[in-house]
């Protein structure tokens, strides 16, 4: 099956002050570790990278010097929100029969856990990673508890998730017919009443959002001895 990837980096980073995909980590950018792992697929037919209109010169400088500029690597600009330029990069693919989307902020997805996502969704319609929480969770209203529900019923959700490209589809065009936006792209896919089997993910395949993150990456690096 031909997979088609698309890499959302059109974020703000207001947190971070500037687009943290750019930014470098044993100096290497972001969004590069990402790039790298995909490009290994052997079934990959396009990649789609979704960035901010400003940001395009410095990413189409990163793919010239890295040696990455190949012809089926397409940039398209982002929308206002992540659904926005997601939806543009659906619009960006010819030729995909499985769609990964994955955020260019998590820069360690392993390549085994890539690929066990996109053998999972030739069964399957959707596919995502995910980790059980580990912490008690409270619904919590006005400032107060209202109840505390079954910690195990809850999973955090990582990228990158990964679809059937006619089902993905369908759920953006319906989304936005019924001025749907969700906060990642398999509860559009749920709200038409797919299944969207979960996978466990890596508790190293964190997003890099905050100071914070961007220290914990560098340390995971500088764990691994990079």
């Amino acid at each position: 099956m031909n997979i088609g990837v698309i890499i959302a980096s059109a974020g703000q980073s207001k947190r971070l002050g500037h687009n943290k995909v750019l930014m470098e980590l044993a100096g290497k950018p972001v969004l590069l570790f990402s790039l790298e792992k995909f490009l290994k697929l052997d079934s990959l037919s396009e990649l789609i990278i979704v960035i901010r209109p400003q940001d395009e010169e410095d990413i189409r400088n990163l793919l010239s010097k890295t040696g990455l500029f190949y012809p089926f690597i397409k940039i398209v600009h982002g929308g206002k929100e992540r659904q926005d330029s997601v939806y543009k990069g659906i619009k960006a693919l010819t030729s995909s029969e499985i769609v990964a989307v994955h955020d260019g902020a998590r820069p360690f997805a392993s390549f085994e856990l890539i690929n066990k996502l996109i053998k999972e969704a030739e069964v399957y319609s959707a596919v995502i990673p995910a980790l059980p929480v580990k912490e008690t969770i409270k619904i919590v209203k006005g400032g107060y508890v209202e109840s505390t529900p079954q910690r195990e019923l809850f999973w955090g959700v990582q990228t990158p998730q990964v679809f059937k490209y006619e089902v993905l589809v369908e759920a953006y065009e319906k989304a936005y017919k019924d001025g749907f936006y969700g906060t990642d792209d398999a509860s559009l896919v749920e709200r038409l009443g797919y299944k969207v089997k979960v996978i466990e993910g890596e508790y190293t395949n964190l997003k890099i959002t905050t100071r914070e993150d961007l220290l914990l990456a560098h340390r995971y690096l500088e764990l691994l001895g990079l």
